[in-house]
């Protein structure tokens, strides 16, 4: 599925689950050359699209030398050639289901394929089964529940701005809140205007999002409290976001609304972690475990450490994933002590199990809440015929938070520029992930085992 949030997104979701299907998702700014990665890997029978975006989805086709129905969602579009009308799919009262195979599924089936970014290598394909996405949908239906039921009398909104792509997005806003019967306003993009347009429009008690958003309507002119006051519940994630931040979010809104920072991954179906409005607020901490979710901190022998003490943070529960798809080398590493999923950040647990993220041993780049890998980066820019060694790191970027910047050492007698490789690097990968600069350098600095020492880059140069 390549779609721009819209209505049609859970319709989609949600009827190839019932169909028996398997979901993966793509992020719709994607190249062709991303497209067919995923393809290749997910091993995906059909693809769901925006007509803007089936060129890119038939390129990707003829790069993977596959021939797979495209369902084209043209609502207010035309239908393009070689494609299946979602509109006429959704509208025909005369189709036959009892000619269609009914496909029984049992709770330990896979129902989604999402990729996360590695830290070495390429995005890898995260098998989630419907036991682990019924339980952590179940897990924030408990004391951490920040929604008011539905009733005959009452139904909260939802802003449905968050990727739907993404796992944050399509988990803990669209399916988890339609669950319970909450309304979820779509929005295909941030901008400025629209969005603020739709809060007005559609008044808010619940609120997800990254923190690059947070940051605009704390600061921008144009955001007043008129547009904030139904709201009740913020929850950032995606990427930290700093106390002075949200403060200053929270006052132009109202101090009394229920901020949380959560915490959560891919592989966890996404939450880890959420506060709790009985919790003393600390905008440092990330909440405690949703329940079921057992998490330790440990050092770098696997050995447990105590409270306050920090360690890496090992997961344990029903909403971790099965496994990488057809990866045992990674599973292996990621996997140990009998299921407990190595998180590679560092945290602190207090004696109250409050969570802290300290930092990250994954060396992932958040641009705007996206993660980046530098490893997708080095090997594409490894691809270009004059580059014979590359690094990447992230640097601080005021607006994005996060962004790009690599390091490369040039084959001899080369000629190529900084504007070359950017926009060689640019033509491969989706907006987010494109480098903000290049800077040529002699050597790339490695261990003896061969791993990049981004630490000394970022010491040395930035």
């Amino acid at each position: 599925m390549g779609n721009e949030n819209s209505c049609e997104y859970p319709v989609s979701v949600f009827g190839v689950l019932a169909a028996g299907g398997i979901v993966t998702t793509i992020n719709p700014i994607y190249t062709p050359y991303e497209i067919q990665r995923q393809l290749d890997t997910s091993g995906a029978k059909i693809v769901i699209t925006l007509p803007d975006l089936v060129p890119n989805v038939k390129k990707s086709l003829e790069l993977s030398k596959k021939d797979l129905k495209i369902i084209a969602v043209n609502i207010d579009s035309q239908q393009p050639e070689g494609t299946i009308s979602f509109k006429e799919l959704t509208e025909d009262k005369h189709i036959d289901f009892e000619i269609l195979k009914e496909v029984k599924r049992v709770s330990d089936d896979i129902a989604f394929m999402v990729y996360s970014s590695g830290t070495t290598g390429l995005p890898k394909a995260v098998e989630l089964t419907h036991t682990n996405k019924v339980a952590n949908f179940s897990q924030q239906d408990t004391e951490l529940r920040q929604y008011e039921y539905t009733t005959e009398t009452n139904q909260d909104s939802t802003l449905g701005l968050l990727p739907l792509f993404h796992t944050y997005g399509l988990s803990v806003v669209m399916m988890h809140k339609l669950s319970v019967g909450l309304k979820l306003v779509t929005l295909p993009s941030f901008q400025p205007r629209t969005f603020l347009d739709a809060l007005l429009k559609h008044p808010m008690e619940l609120m997800y999002l990254a923190p690059p958003t947070i940051l605009f309507l704390g600061a921008h002119p144009a955001a007043t409290r008129d547009h904030l006051k139904h709201l009740k519940v913020v929850t950032s994630g995606a990427a930290p976001l700093p106390e002075a931040d949200i403060h200053k979010f929270l006052e132009k809104a109202r101090p009394d609304i229920q901020f949380n920072q959560a915490y959560g991954m891919t592989e966890a179906s996404p939450l880890v972690t959420l506060g709790s409005r009985d919790f003393e607020r600390n905008y440092s901490d990330v909440g405690c475990a949703v329940p079921n979710v057992q998490l330790r901190v440990v050092d770098a022998d696997m050995k447990n450490l105590g409270p306050d003490e920090v360690g890496e943070l090992p997961i344990k529960g029903p909403n971790v994933m099965r496994g990488y798809k057809d990866n045992p080398k990674a599973n292996e590493e990621v996997f140990v002590d009998g299921r407990w999923y190595r998180s590679g950040d560092l945290a602190r647990i207090n004696k109250d199990g409050i969570v802290t993220i300290v930092d990250r041993l994954k060396e992932l780049i958040k641009v705007k809440g996206y993660q980046v890998a530098p490893a997708e980066l080095e090997a594409v820019l490894k691809e270009h015929a004059d580059v014979y060694d590359a690094a990447v790191v992230g640097v601080p970027d005021p607006i994005t938070g996060e962004s790009p910047r690599a390091f490369v050492v040039l084959n001899k007698d080369s000629k190529v520029d900084e504007k070359l490789i950017l926009d060689y690097v640019s033509e491969k990968v989706a907006a987010f992930k494109r480098l903000k600069s290049v800077t040529f350098v002699d050597s790339i600095p490695k261990n003896p085992s061969g791993k990049i020492l981004r630490k000394v880059l970022k010491e040395q140069y930035c």
